[in-house]
């Protein structure tokens, strides 16, 4: 593979996997209040991204993709809420496993990390059109 196709090849990659951490983080935020609808019931449960590597194997690039969405583990904090459809015997509703200022933190540092790419590409579709017009 040319080298120059690679460049931009690699960084398109990263930009969809970016691309899918923005989507969930804003998934994530949108549901940061979704609470059940009966009692006792489950509220939303934070989405995750797992990123691996992926092997160009005609140029022996490395690229990334996503490797997995799943879901965060761990216990929902409970509110006092009696009111709630989704309250308890004791009037204790589960909140989703959100922090929205966790999220923010990831949505700063993925669209960086998709600029950056993007940038990248740029780069490398210039660099392919200067050599095209040194070879008119």
């Amino acid at each position: 593979m040319d080298p120059l196709k690679s460049i931009t090849a690699i960084a398109a990659s990263g930009m969809r996997a970016q691309g899918t951490r923005i989507k969930v983080v804003a998934e994530n935020v949108a549901n940061a209040d979704t609470r059940g609808t009966t009692p006792g019931a489950d509220p939303y449960r934070r989405k995750t991204v797992s990123f691996s590597e992926m092997v160009d194997r005609p140029s022996g690039s490395s690229m990334v993709e996503v490797s997995n969405v799943g879901r965060a583990e761990g216990d929902f904090n409970m509110v006092h809420d009696p009111s709630h459809p989704a309250a308890d015997g004791d009037g204790f509703v589960k909140v989703p496993n959100v922090n929205t200022f966790i999220e923010m933190a990831d949505l700063r540092e993925a669209s960086r990390s998709y600029e950056a790419n993007m940038n990248m590409f740029e780069a490398g579709r210039r660099m392919r059109n200067r050599v095209l017009d040194l070879l008119k």
